[in-house]
C-alpha cells in the first residue's frame, strides 16, 4: 500500500491545478483527514472491511457538507477502491507537492533557550537567501541542547549545539586513550 498513495496524491493534485483550486482541495483533505485521524469512531467506520462501500458512501455524505466536489468525488473513490487506510500517507505526499509548488521549505530551530524573535528572523531570511525558498520556520526548546543551535532544513539537519561539540570531544577522547 506504500506505493499508491504517491500515485493517488499526484492525481488529485493535478486534477485540483488544472481546476485552479488547489489551495482549497488541501486544506478540505488535510480538514479531513485531520478529523478521521482524531476520530476512532470514524477510523473504524472507514476502515472497516466488515462495512459495505455504499454504507461508507452514504456515511461520507452525511459527515462533510460544503466540501468541494474533487475532494468528495477523490473520497469515494478511495472507498470504492478499499483505499481509505492510504488517506494519511496521501495527505502527506500531497502536501508535499503543495510545499514543492509554492517553494515552501520547513525549518525547525531548536535551542537551548528561547531565542528572540529578531534573531530567527534573521536565520529565516539567511536560509531563504540561500534556498530561494519561502521558509517556514517553527522553534523549540530543549535544554538537553546545552547551547548553539540545531536547525533541521527540509530533510537535512545542521547540529551545531554543545551537547554534540561536547560527544564528539568525548569520542576523541576515548579514542586517544
Amino acid at each position: 500500500m506504500e506505493e499508491i498513495g504517491p500515485v493517488y496524491a499526484r492525481s488529485l493534485f493535478e486534477a485540483a491545478q488544472d481546476a485552479g483550486r488547489l489551495d482549497d482541495v488541501r486544506d478540505q483533505l488535510g480538514e479531513i483527514a485531520d478529523a478521521i485521524g482524531d476520530n476512532h469512531d470514524l477510523q473504524v467506520f472507514f476502515f472497516s472491511p466488515s462495512l459495505s462501500t455504499e454504507e461508507k458512501i452514504d456515511g461520507l455524505h452525511k459527515a462533510i457538507s460544503d466540501t468541494d466536489d474533487l475532494v468528495e468525488n477523490f473520497l469515494e473513490l478511495l472507498i470504492e477502491n478499499h483505499r481509505m487506510p492510504v488517506l494519511f500517507k496521501i495527505r502527506r505526499e500531497l502536501d508535499a507537492l503543495w510545499d514543492e509548488e509554492n517553494k515552501h521549505l520547513p525549518v525547525r530551530i531548536t535551542s537551548a533557550v528561547e531565542l528572540d524573535e529578531k534573531t530567527v528572523e534573521q536565520i529565516g531570511e539567511q536560509i531563504g537567501e540561500q534556498t530561494g525558498r519561502k521558509v517556514e520556520l517553527t522553534t523549540d526548546v530543549d535544554p538537553d541542547v546545552l547551547g548553539g543551535l540545531v536547525v533541521r532544513v527540509g530533510n537535512t539537519v545542521l547540529d551545531a549545539s554543545v551537547r554534540r561539540r561536547l560527544d564528539q570531544l568525548r569520542k576523541e577522547v576515548a579514542r586517544a586513550t
